[in-house]
């Protein structure tokens, strides 16, 4: 168990030692001594830490790593500072309709034939997110095997840079009165903590509306010790060979620089240096295929040397299935997005967002996605009741906790730059989808609650929207006429995602609970592709909660082997 190693008086030593050691001058960002295009890079590097992946994980990190050693980051994106559909709270939809290939959000249509969108910046998802911050449920730390102490301070430390309690105005109040009312008790006020009942939760937007993301976590960081080059995209893992019984040891990484260029960063001589790959619950077990570590026979049909066969490698992706409803409302409503959440008994989240809907926009969206997968969307989603119109409107969403339902990921190509096929397998154990009606039936009783009323055009009915939103093109998937007549059939027509996907590189099957890649040395995978279900409402705190407490035990593991 993880938790078995952290002793509380070697900790207090280790923590008191690492205090001391933090020097007392830090960079803010955007990190000019330190940040650098991989261009700039030479074509070989050595470092005592590798980290593939900057994103809500790699910073963390990467900043917690640099206070004692060497740490090279690699982000295949750029900065997310300066660009206003990433910093500021009403860029949030721009950012994820840029389809462009220097958009910061690189889409991807899985095999379910639902929209998604993987991170391509500094920050990873916490860039391009709905900004929701939560904490996972305290059952959820114990299941896992995390020592509590060191997740809460680890916690603390995200905090302290990146989250903030939202300003609730009247769309966000009204739902979260409206989930008292239908009896989603009790009210937990504000806090960042897991709870049954109905609760305002954190955010990484601040009172002005400005975004703060993991990169922001690299304030923490020895400017002198760590060195981020973006733009830099790895294409595979190196391996020194398994030699007199041991196994095939990482000793660094081969990355392409935005010109085409080719760079090798080795690990330092050093049995303790490791590469640390976070890379996401995408990027990284496509990272493991892509260096020879993954199914043989697939890895073999791409041409790839297969250095240990692994079948569990990719599998166990889930992604935690989102259904929504629009409302329209007579009168001006914020620009919110996740700030209240009902977390029910029956493990579906309830909450909402706000502000005016372009509905061209999203007709317009939809069909540039259907485009790129080179197909069609269904005629019968595109209502032309809704062309060039602009409406107030809230929305209400339901996400179901774990899920239950797990697919698979595989190889598209060797090109680290295509994504890879992934199938989710949406609703396919039942349980998940008697949760998502469970869940509908809650946002039809708040939509129909007192404290709805103000925000409702007269006569509107729970029933009439939900038949609306069939006629929205949410997805690829078809529609069946049951579906107005079947909450079942609604959710499975309507699904859509709430980018919280995982899976791919799980603990006890493709990593130990050190996160240390099962069959080789010098190689660990810290980030949600280790996750088995999804922590608390969203997972985005406690992957960056993970960053601070991995790169804690790890140097800790140092310190106790170097007393040793």
């Amino acid at each position: 168990m993880v938790s078995s190693s952290w002793n509380p008086f070697i900790f207090s030593y280790f923590f008191g030692i690492l205090i001391l050691s933090i020097p007392c001058f830090s960079e803010k960002a955007p990190y000019s001594t330190f940040a650098r295009d991989a261009t700039s890079a030479p074509k070989v590097i050595s470092f005592d830490y590798i980290i593939i992946g900057g994103g809500t994980c790699g910073c963390a990190l990467a900043a917690t790593l640099s206070q004692s050693f060497n740490v090279l980051l690699l982000e295949r994106g750029g900065l997310p500072y300066g660009n206003p559909n990433i910093t500021n709270i009403n860029g949030f939809s721009s950012n994820l309709a840029n389809t462009s290939p220097s958009s910061p959000s690189q889409l991807f249509i899985s095999t379910d034939g639902v929209f998604n969108h993987r991170a391509r910046v500094l920050g990873g998802g916490s860039a391009i997110n709905a900004g929701f911050f939560t904490r996972a449920s305290e059952e959820y730390v114990r299941k896992v095997g995390w020592n509590e102490k060191v997740v809460n301070d680890s916690y603390e430390w995200v905090e302290k840079k990146v989250a903030f309690e939202p300003q609730v105005k009247q769309w966000q109040s009204a739902v979260k009165s409206g989930l008292l009312e239908v009896g989603v008790k009790p009210d937990n006020g504000f806090t960042y903590e897991h709870l049954y009942g109905t609760k305002v939760g954190g955010s990484i937007f601040d009172s002005q509306g400005h975004r703060h993301t993991a990169a922001d976590l690299l304030e923490y960081a020895d400017p002198t010790k760590v060195s981020l080059l973006l733009y830099a995209t790895v294409e595979q893992i190196m391996f020194k060979p398994a030699v007199g019984g041991r196994k095939p040891r990482a000793n660094g990484v081969r990355f392409q620089d935005s010109k085409g260029n080719s760079h090798l960063a080795y690990l330092k001589e050093g049995p303790m240096n490791e590469v640390l790959l976070s890379a996401g619950a995408l990027g990284s077990p496509q990272m493991l295929m892509l260096s020879g570590i993954g199914p043989a026979e697939q890895l073999k049909a791409h041409g790839i040397s297969v250095l240990l066969d692994q079948p569990m490698v990719g599998m166990g992706m889930s992604d935690n299935p989102m259904n929504a409803v629009i409302i329209p409302s007579p009168k001006p409503v914020e620009v919110s997005l996740i700030q209240v959440v009902g977390i029910t008994e029956f493990e579906s989240y309830i909450e909402a967002s706000s502000g005016p809907l372009e509905l061209d926009w999203l007709r317009t969206m939809a069909n540039d996605f259907a485009r790129i997968a080179n197909q069609s969307l269904d005629p019968s989603v595109i209502n032309p009741r809704f062309l060039n119109s602009q409406i107030q409107a809230g929305v209400i969403l339901e996400k179901l906790a774990g899920p239950f339902s797990t697919g698979f990921l595989q190889l598209s190509s060797k090109d680290p730059n295509d994504n890879p096929l992934v199938t989710f397998n949406y609703f396919k154990d039942p349980r998940d989808l008697q949760r998502c009606v469970q869940g509908m039936r809650t946002i039809a009783e708040v939509i129909e609650s007192t404290s709805l009323f103000d925000f409702k055009y007269p006569f509107t009915t729970a029933q009439a929207l939900f038949d609306t939103m069939l006629t929205f093109p949410l997805n690829l998937r078809p529609r069946h006429l049951s579906a107005s007549v079947s909450l079942e059939q609604f959710c499975i027509d309507t699904v859509v995602t709430i980018w919280h996907y995982h899976g791919g590189c799980q603990v006890g099957k493709v990593v130990d609970r050190d996160y240390k890649v099962l069959g080789v040395d010098g190689l660990r995978v810290i980030d949600g592709s280790t996750f088995i279900d999804s922590p608390g409402t969203n997972p985005q705190a406690t992957v960056m909660m993970l960053g601070r407490y991995m790169g804690m035990k790890i140097l800790r593991e140092r310190l106790v082997g170097a007393r040793n």
